[in-house]
């Protein structure tokens, strides 16, 4: 669920050459994708949900989660909203402007697969100073945001229930942590551009010779956690629209198939992608500069997502994302209507309707973050402007359970066995492994998973 902070000076390591990125735990490759002022955005053949310790899941494959790569914005929220998009003309000649490529040898330290003398891994020692320099970070911009919000009630019970949420949920974590630092499948910090928050995390197949599915993903966090108040909204789109670049572009050469890139996010991260997907389907559709078609990404998973933010404020308000914050972060109300999809897709034309992919929305009906008839609603706009799209409704799920607590709870995954069908469909031997997989193992007691479901303050 899923992109962030860490892409700032803190993040900066010694420099290498950065391997392609891959995607979520299909058997493929997969790398985060960034977003100005916002968590970098992940991309994978798996969903990438909790990280799975367990690469040996149905349908390996690339995983790209990238950081933003935005100079800090200012939190103060503005009125002058986009102008309404223009309907583009028929037959507009498209323009497909190439991104610089990272320059990738099978030689390189990074390199998919290799094992060889030349290859150049950190040390311990390293890894925990990295981690302590994230830890900082981390700590640092909590504090910052805390200055801005100001403490009250809400926000200090909210704090100790998240506290508590964590620790019992916390044997998944360090393991799931362990193998982020100590995997040879997961590649972090990986450059994807100029700014020094512009890095991303690649998860490797075991076997980059075949190519694998993608699934870009574009992580959560109430458009705060990893991006606020170092961007606003317009910045978070970009880094994403971003971050899916430099996949189109790189993944090849990490195992990934550039004929089968999924993009996917989940709540914020699920609004964002969709507004940087909706965003491009209109400039190809206007013959504009793109660095990305729309054409190459097979489909689009938005897990939890909210698409018409306007129909939000007040409910995110009542949950402790208050409204002047949330303003800020959506620079000003005028700006809503352009950052809600759902309103979008209404106003855009057959012709750019007709360059969007398949659209998969998921939504736990136990959902209090965000109500699951967002998703519904959404489903129904879509296809009444001609759109391919399909709703998957998880009965008594909330916002947590369908990408923490489930995978943590280990066994069948529902949610999972959904995304990995729809990128298998043309695929009967991939089907055929998925079948065959072994079951992930549980990695938090079910006594500690059902209290913090309770707890949750999500």
């Amino acid at each position: 669920m899923a992109s962030s902070n860490s892409t700032s000076s803190a993040r900066r390591r010694a420099a290498r050459a950065p391997p392609p990125p891959n995607l979520g735990d299909l058997s493929g490759v997969s790398a985060p994708l960034p977003s100005k002022g916002l968590h970098a955005p992940s991309i994978s053949t798996h969903p990438p949900k909790a990280a799975n310790p367990h690469p040996s899941t149905p349908g390996a494959s690339i995983a790209v989660a990238v950081r933003p790569a935005t100079q800090p914005a200012s939190p103060v929220s503005g009125d002058a909203g986009p102008e309404a998009e223009a309907e583009p003309p028929r037959g507009a000649p498209q323009v497909l402007v190439r991104r610089r490529s990272v320059p990738f040898s099978p030689d390189s330290p990074l390199a998919p697969g290799s094992r060889g003398g030349g290859e150049r891994r950190s040390t311990f020692r390293e890894d925990v100073s990295h981690a302590a320099a994230e830890t900082y970070l981390v700590t640092r911009l909590a504090f910052i945001l805390l200055r801005y919000l100001g403490v009250g009630y809400r926000w200090i019970s909210q704090l100790a229930a998240l506290i508590i949420y964590a620790i019992l949920l916390m044997p998944g974590f360090i393991r799931v942590g362990y193998y982020y630092f100590f995997s040879r499948q997961v590649l972090r910090s990986v450059i994807y551009g100029d700014q020094p928050r512009n890095r991303l995390d690649l998860y490797i197949p075991r076997d980059p010779k075949k190519p694998s599915p993608v699934v870009a993903f574009v992580t959560g966090g109430a458009w705060i956690i990893g991006n606020f108040p170092q961007g606003t909204i317009s910045d978070m789109v970009s880094d994403a629209s971003d971050g899916i670049s430099f996949v189109c572009e790189t993944v090849g050469a990490y195992g990934g198939d550039p004929n089968q890139i999924y993009l996917m996010g989940q709540s914020a991260g699920a609004h964002i992608a969709a507004c940087a997907l909706l965003e491009q389907a209109a400039k190809e559709s206007r013959g504009e500069q793109i660095s990305w078609s729309v054409t190459q990404i097979k489909a689009y998973f938005g897990l939890s997502g909210g698409y018409n933010i306007e129909n939000l404020v007040d409910h995110f308000h009542e949950r402790g994302l208050y409204r002047s914050i949330f303003l800020s972060i959506m620079e000003g109300k005028k700006s809503l209507p352009h950052f809600s999809p759902e309103t979008v897709a209404k106003k855009l034309s057959p012709e750019t309707i007709a360059l969007l992919p398949q659209i998969v929305l998921l939504h736990g009906t136990d959902d209090y973050s965000i109500p699951f008839s967002a998703s519904e609603t959404f489903a129904g706009v879509l296809k009444q402007a001609g759109a391919k799209a399909k709703l998957l409704l998880y009965e008594g799920k909330t916002h947590t359970d369908v990408f923490l607590q489930d995978p943590l709870r280990g066994g069948r995954d529902k949610l999972v066995e959904d995304v990995i069908s729809v990128i298998h469909a043309d695929d009967a031997d991939a089907r055929e492994k998925d079948a065959l997989a072994p079951i992930p193992g549980r990695l938090v007691s079910e006594w500690q998973i059902k209290l913090a479901h309770r707890i949750s303050p999500f």
